[in-house]
């Protein structure tokens, strides 16, 4: 069981349905901490008395484990609770034996004993109470807190009972549907509490006056949710002036700016039964219509007045903040950028036939690729962010920074952009044979054997390992995947999108990445280091992590996650079985089964839980070309030319799909395959 003692800010621990064993630690957590659910694991040993020293704790879950010796009573006897706070202590089916203190928890707390031996303590004062099935309930916890059963429909209709008080009390919500519309997390109950927290605070509410009534996950991803604010508990509804504020904070998006939550949007605020006919447009009732009259006159009067005297002021300054705004990001640019050309909209248009669904070769949460053609017959890749992109200006103006600076043969070159107008494009260097993904999803009317493969991943093991040790500063790519690694007409793999990528910490003496940075976590999932998603420190070995997977995909042809399989489970299951044979792609033909062997240890060495048992990039670059060198020259020298593109350029913009391998027309991320599965079900871009 790991100690999670060290970590400050830990609110939310969720490692229930595991196989943890041996004994929790006694080392105390975070005081910010109010869920800690252990059940359904094999933990033994006692219950550790610094669970009695937690002032935010709403959850204590370590059913269906074999905890044994005494509950201690101090955990909830030490809390102070307010007129909301709650608390579930949820023990049943352990060895417990007795409780060490004041056996009868109050009202507030919740106790649930079933299937412990101190249920057969029948003298023990109220113990009966706590091991009786149904006082229990079923175990799950759904935020409800009512300690008493409320009468059914006893509330007046539009009324509802307050879910997050101890009391039977009906109040009237307001309904308010809310998308969070970039948020840097792909699951959410890890932070419902610090949402709730978030919304009540910018509010003034407090937590029992939230309700998240449902949510759901869209394309983007975005988190869309429905909430239901009730007034306090002074009030059975809330008055027309609160209303009106509540309103006019969702709507004018006074909540503070949140890197965990991003941007949101209010999709309705429905009021019904007593607020129906509240009128939110003004705070007052009863104006006269002469005084609106009045007022609408005098306004009136004064717009005709002065608008004849500050009109040409109003077009002219109009015009040079179109004019600023339309070459604003271009301008800051330019500056600091040496050696990337400046592209106008009128080039990237004529150079894609103004954007043609034709040239289109890709799309992600930024926007979409193009194949395009310059006026000097280049071909080139141009990147178009769309309106609403999850690529915003800071990871456009990342991206030009970090590849302005970045020469290597395994790294995707950029060969300018345009900012002109607004808009927010890289144009690169044309990688005709698209995606690693794309290749290993069964796309390409061919496929990759096994040379080739390996190929790919000393490729783009050596690009990571440019980056982390030549370039200067380094730098972590954080969003290393098989869709970011591309193949150019001679299938040379190269990496690409630095839109997420952060500067390393200088270089010691030794030459090694000392230290780590610090970030909210960002990446694909499949693919992100487990250390770096805890502790939100990224390091040189994140990369690595997430270059096994990429390992594993290439030998085995399927995505990290697939129908709620995790490839590094299941990967790591069978090497220790000694079944590998079973997982190997068997479309990359004939290879040698000690290469292969070599491969998947490395792999599994880089997939590794901590940290400190992956190997370095140095070793895994030099690891892959002792394969290479073990591979038969018959087979090296056979593959040379096997798969290429049936072309490379183009000499106008009107044939801009001439020549592209069928692979590289539909760029897309794929999610969706059983492991031992060789043909991937399609889906839908990011």
């Amino acid at each position: 069981m790991p100690d999670f003692s060290r970590m400050p800010g830990l609110i939310y621990i969720d490692l229930s349905w595991n196989q943890f064993t041996g004994k929790i630690s006694s080392n105390k957590l975070s005081d910010k901490i109010t869920t800690i659910d252990l059940s359904y694991n094999r933990l033994s040993g006692s219950i550790p008395k610094s669970f009695s020293n937690l002032p935010s704790l709403q959850l204590l879950s370590l059913q269906n484990n074999s905890l044994n010796g005494s509950i201690p009573a101090s955990i909830w006897q030490n809390k102070s609770f307010s007129a909301t706070a709650r608390l579930l202590v949820d023990l049943r089916y352990n060895l417990l034996s007795d409780i060490s203190g004041n056996p009868s928890p109050p009202g507030h707390v919740t106790l649930r004993l079933q299937g412990n031996p101190v249920c057969n303590h029948a003298n023990m004062q109220n113990i009966l109470h706590f091991c009786d099935s149904d006082a229990g309930g079923n175990g799950t916890y759904d935020g409800s807190t009512n300690s008493t059963a409320c009468p059914a429909q006893a509330c007046p209709e539009y009324y509802e009972y307050v879910p997050q008080v101890p009391t039977c009390f009906c109040a009237a919500p307001i309904r308010i549907g809310y998308r969070l519309k970039s948020p840097s997390f792909t699951y959410f109950p890890p932070y419902k509490i610090a949402f709730e927290s978030y919304i009540t605070q910018a509010l003034h509410m407090e937590l029992y006056q939230l309700f998240i009534d449902s949510y759901a996950w869209e394309e983007g991803p975005r988190l869309r949710m429905y909430l239901k604010l009730f007034p306090p508990i002074s009030n059975h509804t809330f008055n027309a002036s609160e209303l009106r504020w509540i309103r006019h904070i969702y709507t004018w998006w006074h909540f503070p700016g949140s890197d965990l939550f991003g941007p949101y949007e209010l999709l309705n605020f429905t009021l019904q039964g007593p607020y129906s006919l509240v009128n939110l447009d003004s705070g007052k009732k009863g104006v006269s219509k002469g005084l609106l009259a009045a007022i609408l006159i005098g306004a009136v009067f004064c717009a005709v007045t002065t608008s004849m005297a500050v009109t040409l002021l109003i077009v002219r300054r109009k015009n040079e903040l179109r004019r600023v705004s339309g070459k604003n990001l271009s301008s800051k640019i330019s500056i600091k950028i040496d050696g990337v050309r400046e592209f106008t909209f009128k080039e990237m248009s004529k150079a894609t036939s103004n954007f043609s669904p034709l040239a289109q070769v890709g799309q992600g949460g930024y926007g979409k690729v193009y194949r395009g053609v310059l006026e000097d017959n280049t071909l080139v890749a141009v990147k178009r962010a769309e309106e609403g992109s999850l690529q915003g200006t800071r990871e456009f103006l990342t991206e030009i920074q970090l590849l302005s600076r970045l020469h290597h043969r395994n790294l995707v070159s950029l060969i300018g952009y345009c900012g002109e107008g607004g808009e927010q494009m890289l144009i690169y260097e044309f990688m005709s044979n698209g995606t690693l993904r794309d290749w290993l999803s069964g796309k390409c009317e061919r496929t990759l054997n096994f040379v080739t493969r390996l190929r790919v991943a000393l490729g783009a093991s050596k690009g990571i390992l440019y980056l982390h040790t030549e370039a200067n500063p380094p730098i972590f790519h954080r969003d290393i995947k098989a869709s970011n690694i591309l193949l150019d007409c001679n299938l040379v793999a190269k990496v690409a999108d630095f839109g997420l990528s952060r500067f390393a910490p200088v270089l010691d003496d030794e030459g090694s990445v000392p230290g780590q940075v610090s970030t909210v976590v960002r990446g694909t999932p499949g693919y992100l280091d487990p250390e770096y998603f805890l502790t939100h420190k990224v390091t040189d070995k994140s990369d690595v992590y997430s270059l096994g997977v990429v390992f594993l995909e290439l030998l085995t042809g399927v995505p990290p996650i697939s129908h709620g399989k995790n490839l590094v489970r299941e990967v790591s299951a069978a090497y220790q079985s000694g079944s590998l044979l079973g997982i190997i792609d068997s479309r990359m033909g004939v290879y040698p089964s000690e290469c292969i062997e070599r491969l998947i240890e490395l792999a599994v060495r880089c997939c590794e839980d901590k940290p400190e048992m992956r190997p370095g990039m140095l070793e895994v670059v030099r690891e892959l070309e002792d394969v290479m060198q073990m591979v038969p020259e018959s087979m090296t020298m056979s593959d040379t030319t096997s798969v290429r593109s049936h072309g490379s350029s183009t000499s106008s913009s009107t044939s801009l799909m001439s020549g592209i391998p069928k692979c590289a027309r539909t760029s897309s991320d794929v999610s969706g395959s059983y492991l031992t599965s060789t043909i991937l079900p399609s889906a839908n871009p990011r």
